[in-house]
C-alpha cells in the first residue's frame, strides 16, 4: 500500500486526523461500521457500544476508524463529538453504497452498512474491518441478496465477523461466496459460525489458528493478484453464544411474522433481529454485543500482524 494512498481520497471523503496519521506511519487501523450505532440500539446503549468497540481496538494495539456519513462527507474515523452526534440524531439514514451520493448532496446523517463501510475503508487504504455479521442470501424471498456479497468479491480487505446473520440462508450465502471466489477462513474453527451460535454444521473453506496466519493468507491471496476480500469467521465467545436450536425457533417465528406483515427491503433485517432479540429474552442481544467486541479485538490483532510485515508468507 503506497504511503500517500489516503491523500488521494475523492472529494466526498473526510479522513480523521488520528486515522490519517496512523495510516501515514503504518500503525494498525481497524474500520468499524456504524449502522449498529444508528439502527442497532437505542441511546445511550448505542453510544456505549460504539465507545466499547473503539476501546477494544485500542486495547489490542490498533486505531479505530468508525465510518459514517456526517456534514456532507463520508467520515473515516470519528471524534468524540461526532460519535455523540451520530448516536443521538433523529431519523438517521441507513446508508449502503447506492445511498452515498444522495446522502452527501442532501447533507444527511447516517450509519454505513457492511458494504458501504467496506467500500469506504478500501478507498482510505484500511485493510482490516470488524463487524458483527455480514449480510447474505435471505431465506425469504431468496432473490433478496445483500449488497455485502458482491462487494466482498471485489474489495481486498480482511473482514472479521461472526459469520453471516443467523436470520439468513447460511448455506446459500456460503454457496454465493464460493461462486465469487471469496475465501471463508474459520478463525480457530473448521465450522462456519452462525452469528449467535458457535456452530452451523457448515464447513469453512480454510482454517487459521492465529492472527499471524490470517495476515499471511491475506498477503499471499492479494499477492497472487486476487482482488476479493478475505472473510474471517470468528465464533462468538462461549460465555455469550446461544444454542443453535434455540435461535432457529425464534428465527422461524420472526420470519412468519415478517411474511404476515409484508416487510421487505432494508426494513427486513432490523425487524427480524429485533424480534429474535425479544423472543430470546434479550439473550441474542447479549450475544450480539459480546461478539462485536470480540471481533474488534481479533481484527486489531490481525491489523497489527499485517502492519508489522512480520507474518510469514506461506
Amino acid at each position: 500500500m503506497p504511503t500517500d494512498h489516503f491523500l488521494k481520497l475523492p472529494a466526498g471523503f473526510a479522513l480523521n486526523g488520528e486515522v490519517a496519521n496512523a495510516l501515514r506511519q503504518h500503525t494498525p487501523v481497524v474500520a468499524l461500521e456504524s449502522t449498529v450505532v444508528t439502527h442497532g440500539l437505542p441511546h445511550p446503549e448505542n453510544l456505549t457500544l460504539a465507545q466499547d468497540m473503539e476501546n477494544a481496538v485500542r486495547k489490542a494495539g490498533g486505531i479505530p476508524a468508525t465510518i459514517a456519513v456526517l456534514d456532507g462527507k463520508i467520515q473515516v474515523g470519528l471524534d468524540a463529538n461526532q460519535l455523540q452526534q451520530l448516536a443521538t440524531v433523529s431519523h438517521p439514514r441507513k446508508i449502503s453504497i447506492r445511498d452515498f451520493a444522495p446522502a452527501l448532496v442532501q447533507r444527511a446523517i447516517g450509519g454505513t452498512t457492511v458494504a458501504a463501510t467496506l467500500f469506504a475503508a478500501h478507498q482510505a487504504g484500511i485493510r482490516v474491518f470488524a463487524t458483527g455479521g455480514i449480510g447474505g442470501v435471505h431465506r425469504f424471498p431468496a432473490y433478496d441478496i445483500s449488497t455485502d456479497l458482491p462487494l466482498l468479491a471485489t474489495t481486498p480487505v480482511i473482514v472479521v465477523c461472526a459469520g453471516a446473520k443467523a436470520i439468513l440462508d447460511l448455506p446459500g450465502t456460503l454457496e454465493y461466496l464460493e461462486t465469487v471466489g471469496v475465501p471463508v477462513i474459520g478463525y480457530q474453527t473448521d465450522e462456519f459460525p452462525a452469528f449467535y451460535s458457535r456452530e452451523s454444521g457448515l464447513p469453512v473453506s480454510a482454517r487459521a489458528n492465529s492472527a499471524e496466519e490470517v495476515a499471511a493468507i491475506a498477503t499471499t491471496h492479494w499477492g497472487l493478484g486476487q482482488k476479493s476480500a478475505l472473510l474471517v469467521a470468528v465464533p462468538p465467545p462461549s460465555e455469550v453464544a446461544l444454542p443453535r436450536i434455540q435461535v432457529e425457533g425464534a428465527i422461524e417465528q420472526a420470519l412468519a411474522e415478517s411474511k404476515e406483515q409484508k416487510i421487505r427491503g432494508q426494513a427486513i433485517t432490523p425487524f427480524l433481529l429485533g424480534r429474535v432479540s425479544t423472543l430470546t429474552g434479550k439473550a441474542s442481544l447479549q450475544a450480539n454485543l459480546g461478539l462485536l467486541l470480540n471481533n474488534a479485538h481479533v481484527a486489531a490483532q490481525i491489523a497489527q500482524r499485517l502492519a508489522s510485515g512480520q507474518h510469514k508468507l506461506i
